[in-house]
C-alpha cells in the first residue's frame, strides 16, 4: 500500500490550518476594516481603502483645541428628521414668509463655499475653493473642455455655532489639477465630498473624511468633473452630479468603499430632465415613506439665466432617476445681493419648522438661518 510521504502530509497539514484560521477570523473582517480606518493601514485585500487624498501629513491649521466634532456625532439627516423634512417641504411654495432666524459671520476667509454640513447647533463644516490662479476660456474647446484648468487648492473648514473657526484643512497639494471643492454630504459617521477640475469634461475623485480629523481617504477616480454628491448608506451606493448637475452617476460601494482607487465606471449615469435650477449642494434624506421608498435628496442651486439673471431654487430629487419630485423658487438674497442659495446649504427642523442655513457669499461669507412658515398662504388657494 502507498503511503503518503511525509512533505505530502506537511502540506495537507499547512492547508488544513488555514482553511481553520479563516473560518475562525472570517467573522471579524469588518472589524480588522474599522482597524485599518483608525490606524491607517490595510490589512486585508477585501476591504481595502484608499490613501488619504494628500501623500503627506494633512496641512492643517487648528484655531483652538475644541475638538472639531460633538462626540457623540449627531445622526444624519436619514436617521433623523429626513422624512418631516420631506412632508414640511410639501407646504412650501412662491408664496412662502421666510422668516430670518440669525446671520452668523464666519470668521476669516471663506475662499469660495462650495458645501455645508451641520453637525448640530455648534459645528458647521464648510468645503470651499480656493483659487490662485483663475481659469481662462478657450477660444474653440479643447479635449472637450473649454477652459484652462486654473491652479488652487480644496480646503474643508470647521466652525462654531458663533462662527468662530476652529479648523482649516487644505486637502490637495500645490500644482494638483484636481482642486475645486463640491457639495458635502453626512451620513452619519462620514462627510463625503468630490474634488474635481474647475472645468466640464475633466476628471475628480469621490473622498470621505473623518469629522473628528477632517482627514479625508479617496474613494474613487471618474473621468468628468463631479460636484454634488450625496451617500445612502443602507444600500452603500452614492449619487455624484456632474458639472451643472447635468448628469447623475450613481455607485455602488463595497463595504463603503470602493475595492480600490483607479478610475471607476458608474453603475448607472442619468441625464437631468429638470432644467429649472443647477444643483449645488445636496443632502440625503433616506427612503422616503411619502414617496413609496424612493431615494430621496434634498438640493439647492442656482441658474443663470439671459440678461445676467439668477434664479434660486430648492429641490426634493430622486436620487437614482434625477426625476424632480417637489421644486421651489427661492427669491432670497444676501446683504451682498448673491442669490441665497448659490452654494452651501443644510436644512434641519426646529419645533415642527423647516429651517435652511446657506452661506452664498465668497471670501467674507455669511451663515443666512431663515424658517419656512408653514402657515403661509397657498398661492390662489388649495392645500
Amino acid at each position: 500500500m502507498h503511503m503518503p510521504s511525509r512533505a505530502n502530509i506537511s502540506i495537507l497539514t499547512l492547508i488544513a490550518t488555514f482553511v481553520f484560521v479563516l473560518a475562525i477570523i472570517f467573522p471579524y473582517l469588518g472589524t480588522w476594516s474599522r482597524l485599518e480606518e483608525a490606524l491607517g493601514i490595510k490589512i486585508s485585500k477585501g476591504t481595502a481603502t484608499c490613501a488619504p487624498v494628500p501623500t503627506v501629513p494633512l496641512n492643517i491649521t487648528l484655531h483652538d483645541d475644541s475638538p472639531l466634532a460633538p462626540s457623540p456625532l449627531p445622526p444624519s439627516h436619514a436617521a433623523s428628521d429626513g422624512e418631516t423634512i420631506i412632508k414640511l417641504f410639501q407646504t412650501l411654495g412662491r408664496t412662502t414668509i421666510w422668516k430670518s432666524i440669525a446671520n452668523i459671520s464666519f470668521h476669516g476667509d471663506t475662499f469660495e463655499p462650495e458645501g455645508l454640513v451641520r453637525l448640530g447647533p455648534d459645528r458647521y463644516v464648510v468645503s470651499c475653493g480656493e483659487y490662485t490662479e483663475h481659469t481662462q476660456k478657450y477660444p474653440h474647446p479643447i479635449n472637450g473642455t473649454d477652459r484652462t484648468p486654473g491652479k488652487g487648492f480644496a480646503h474643508l473648514m470647521t466652525y462654531n455655532g458663533k462662527g468662530e473657526r476652529i479648523a482649516d484643512a487644505t486637502i490637495t497639494r500645490e500644482g494638483e489639477e484636481e482642486y475645486h471643492n463640491g457639495g458635502i454630504n453626512y451620513d452619519g459617521r462620514w462627510i463625503w465630498g468630490t474634488v474635481a477640475q474647475y472645468r466640464p469634461n475633466s476628471t475628480a475623485y469621490v473622498y470621505k473624511a473623518d469629522p473628528y480629523s477632517l482627514k479625508p481617504q479617496t474613494v474613487l477616480r471618474y473621468t468628468d468633473h463631479l460636484g454634488g454628491i450625496v451617500h445612502d448608506p443602507t444600500r452603500s451606493r452614492l449619487t455624484t452630479l456632474n458639472w451643472g448637475s447635468r448628469n447623475a452617476s450613481v455607485w455602488a460601494l463595497k463595504d463603503g468603499m470602493a475595492a480600490d482607487c483607479s478610475t471607476k465606471k458608474p453603475k448607472s449615469t442619468t441625464r437631468n430632465p429638470s432644467y429649472f435650477v443647477d444643483y449645488q449642494d445636496c443632502k440625503w434624506l433616506g427612503r422616503s415613506e411619502f414617496y413609496n421608498g424612493a431615494s430621496v435628496m434634498l438640493c439647492s442651486g442656482v441658474t443663470a439665466l439671459d440678461g445676467g439673471y439668477s434664479l434660486g431654487g430648492i429641490a426634493l430629487v430622486h436620487a437614482e432617476t434625477m426625476q424632480p419630485l417637489a421644486e421651489v423658487p427661492i427669491m432670497l438674497e444676501s446683504a451682498l445681493g448673491v442669490r441665497m442659495t448659490q452654494n452651501p446649504m443644510d436644512v434641519s427642523v426646529e419645533s415642527g419648522k423647516l429651517r435652511f442655513y446657506w452661506l452664498p457669499d465668497q471670501r467674507n461669507s455669511t451663515l443666512y438661518i431663515y424658517e419656512a412658515e408653514p402657515n403661509s398662504p397657498f398661492e390662489y388657494g388649495g392645500g
